[in-house]
């Protein structure tokens, strides 16, 4: 069995590679609205990042893998949202659920210009639902707004111009 030296293997261009991308991967790591979430998106970028690492560095991807995960994972557990945020991860986003990230108050005052403005919500509760969802993505096309079916400040108070 060959045993090559980390000093053999990595030449300083790699290093720097690898030590870039772990950096990227350390700030990333702090995506989500939640500990949870930080701690999650933290240790699977951190874990692509490692694999990265391993290889240009002589650890095997599994070693690389593992440590990216585990850095990643500390720092988005330890990270606030205050200091990173890129907002909802990907596998809480679309879909019309019952979260909203902008907040009851930002959802019942869209619900209440729409109902204002004849676009079947339900009620104005503040709930994010599949009917809110659609009326905000027909507002939204009507209006020649981006398409996306999202609550926001913005969307609130292009709704509250219009429905006055």
């Amino acid at each position: 069995m060959i045993h090559q030296s980390i000093a053999t293997v990595a030449s300083p261009r790699r290093l720097g590679l690898a030590g870039l991308a772990a950096g990227l991967a350390l700030v990333l790591a702090g995506c989500g609205s939640t500990q949870h979430d930080r701690a999650i998106s933290g240790a699977g970028i951190g874990a692509a990042a490692g694999t990265v690492v391993g290889a240009v560095t002589g650890l095997s991807l599994l070693q690389g893998a593992a440590i990216g995960a585990a850095a990643g994972g500390l720092t988005g557990a330890f990270t606030s949202k205050e200091d990173v945020n890129l907002g909802e991860p990907a596998w809480k986003r679309g879909g019309g659920g019952t979260q909203s990230a902008s907040g009851d108050s930002t959802v019942r005052e869209i619900q209440g210009g729409l109902l204002r403005l004849g676009y079947p919500v339900g009620s104005a509760d503040g709930v994010m639902g599949p009917a809110t969802a659609e009326s905000i993505r027909a507002y939204q096309r009507d209006n020649g707004l981006l398409v996306d079916g999202r609550p926001s400040a913005e969307l609130a108070g292009h709704i509250r111009d219009r429905a006055g």
